[in-house]
């Protein structure tokens, strides 16, 4: 049996390998880019698909099981029990290897050369249609991501591409994934490239356009439905004061969800809470899913109701025992705003306790409960009337573009699923003010904010998204004249005759650089000739200079320049002379590798 496994993978791999020269051998290099991007987004589309049905499944056999034993309050512990089978997937398929969070995307990009392992597609698909097919309150969408980034990432690596075009596909997956979920292929384009990619070129809009645009037409052939989807009415200009209001209230509601979400991300490393994290994660979640209903899962049929005008599908259970003694109307309020700060804590709880999903649809559905709450509250006022839907979308907008930090995404997901741009001025206005007041008071995103506690910077790295392409051998000048410690001044100052460079080396019989020399060393004896014979290289050498490894990261000489203020480093090998790298070129080589890149036509 082990034989023939054997002999059928290896049947496989020549198979794959000879349709790969067959479809690739007679294409150029801009065909043959557009072929791969267009097989990863029908890969991320099959992706998606399989994720969705996976989901069903498992809310299909919940189902089916609690009618067997007809125990409605069994019904609340539910999302426990997805965590737990999340948790058994982990533990016993995957080994307690397995990553959470587009956070590992976009640091998979910039520290490991974009190379995501296969598994992250089982592993993806397992936890998070166990999570969310038992209620979890989390999204689809962040796994559908890791699951177009890894098929990306992975079929590059088959066609060995340069990291460059790595992350292009990695890219291209992505975007894939979140065309397929919304059936909003513009948004997906630019998700990739507001959120995942590093650096933006022109000619990377066509590949991802392709993936973009394939993959809802898979997901539609193999899939029928869609999350939402609402026609929207045209808005009014005296509701523009009221559009400001919602901006500033979900720019500071983002604020809050990102609070939310790092703290539970810090203290889940607590040893105590390490140890009990599932027990007192998943009972407290099952608790607020009890009080509050419209928190257990994704919350989509919720705001579907909400945009139907059902505003009684957003009572807590509670509600229910006093909406006899209270006015109808001030318990939707209320249980909507305690809706909105539960959830953020019943995202986090989900993840955190062990299940697998992602923060979009929590922040769509945030967006939904704050615009609804905003503009039904404004509506008891007897001389204005808001258009509750139209806020409910736009509310959706500026809670998504203020946690992910993509006011793009946010204006064209909300657009695309709500079938046109008539809101295209309402989202813009409350988009702009949300992100605004999220990066000023929190300039990280929820996904990069966890990056910058490991000390990364996004937004640095994208300078070393060039950097990291160079090469130390690239950069090594090795045109100087090397001296010895023992040499005269006068011997000194003849090579200075015949040198070009103002700079020299010092290294002993072993080819140990034990210091340098500039002119400006020698400078104030240049002209006392009566001790060219007497004064030694090694009593006017510099032995305090700067030096790496020729291994050393390339990322850090740039501070090392700035920090010691010097234009040119020494570079060895245990040791042993290399060669110099000097600030000029350095910046030179990152220019005309920018300039390279930018202009790569595709």
């Amino acid at each position: 049996m082990k034989h023939l496994l054997r002999y059928l993978k290896i049947n496989l791999y020549l198979i794959k390998n000879k349709l790969f020269h067959l479809l690739f051998s007679k294409t150029d290099k801009k065909t043959f880019i557009l072929i791969s991007s267009a097989i990863v987004g029908v890969f991320a589309s099959l992706g998606a698909v399989t994720l969705k049905s996976a989901v069903h499944f498992f809310q299909n056999e919940s189902k089916y099981i609690f009618d067997i034993l007809n125990i409605p309050f069994l019904y609340f512990f539910l999302p426990m029990f997805g965590i737990i089978i999340s948790l058994l997937f982990i533990k016993f398929l995957f080994k307690d290897k397995f990553t959470r969070g587009l956070g590992n995307i976009i640091y998979s990009i910039i520290r490991k050369k974009s190379n995501i392992a296969s598994k992250e597609i089982f592993s993806q698909l397992l936890t998070s249609s166990a999570t969310v097919g038992t209620g979890g309150s989390v999204g689809l969408e962040a796994p559908i991501v890791a699951i177009g980034a890894s098929i990306g990432s992975n079929i590059a690596n088959e066609l060995k591409f340069s990291y460059h075009y790595k992350t292009l596909l990695l890219a291209c997956g992505s975007a894939a994934g979140i065309s397929a979920i919304f059936n909003s292929p513009i948004a997906g384009v630019i998700f990739a490239f507001e959120v995942l990619l590093p650096d933006i070129s022109i000619s990377s809009f066509i590949p991802l356009l392709i993936a973009s645009a394939i993959s809802p037409v898979v997901s539609k052939l193999l899939y029928s439905g869609q999350i939402f989807y609402f026609v929207t009415q045209g808005w009014n200009v005296n509701d523009i004061p009221f559009y400001i209001l919602l901006g500033v209230f979900t720019g500071f509601i983002s604020l809050y969800i990102k609070k939310v979400t790092l703290f539970f991300e810090k203290h889940s490393k607590n040893n105590f809470f390490k140890t009990n994290k599932t027990l007192i994660g998943g009972l407290t979640l099952c608790l607020l899913i009890f009080l509050f209903p419209p928190l257990f899962g994704e919350g989509y049929s919720t705001v579907i109701n909400l945009l139907n005008g059902n505003e009684n599908t957003i009572l807590g259970f509670g509600s229910y025992f006093i909406i006899n003694q209270v006015d109808i109307k001030f318990i939707i309020i209320i249980s909507s705003l305690l809706i909105i700060f539960f959830k953020a804590i019943a995202t986090s709880l989900t993840l955190y306790a062990g299940g697998n999903g992602g923060i979009i649809a929590p922040s769509l559905f945030t967006g939904a409960v704050t615009g609804f709450v905003f503009s039904y509250s404004i509506n008891q006022f007897p001389i204005i009337h808001l258009n509750e839907p139209n806020f409910i979308v736009v509310g959706m907008a500026g809670i998504l573009t203020g946690v992910l930090h993509a006011p793009l995404t946010g204006i064209f997901l909300i657009a695309e699923v709500t079938g046109g741009y008539k809101l295209i001025v309402p989202l813009m206005i409350v988009t702009a003010l949300s992100f605004f007041i999220s990066k000023h008071f929190d300039k990280y995103s929820v996904y990069t904010s966890s990056l910058s506690h490991r000390g990364i910077d996004f937004r640095s790295e994208k300078e070393k998204y060039v950097i990291q392409n160079l090469k130390m051998n690239d950069l090594l000048e090795t045109n100087f004249i090397i001296l010895q410690p023992n040499m005269t001044i006068g011997e000194l100052i003849e090579k200075i005759k015949t040198s070009k460079r103002n700079l020299f080396p010092v290294v002993n019989e072993e080819n140990i650089l034990v210091g340098v020399v500039t002119l400006d060393d020698i400078r104030e004896i240049i002209l006392q000739k009566e001790i060219y014979k007497i004064l030694l290289v090694y009593e006017v050498m510099n032995t305090n200079f700067a030096s790496v490894e020729i291994n050393h990261d390339i990322n850090n000489l740039i501070q090392i320049f700035e920090e010691k203020q010097i234009w040119n480093i020494a570079v060895t090998e245990n040791g042993k002379y290399k060669g110099f790298v000097s600030k000029s070129n350095l910046f030179n080589k990152y220019i005309s590798l920018w300039y390279q890149q930018r202009n790569d036509e595709i």
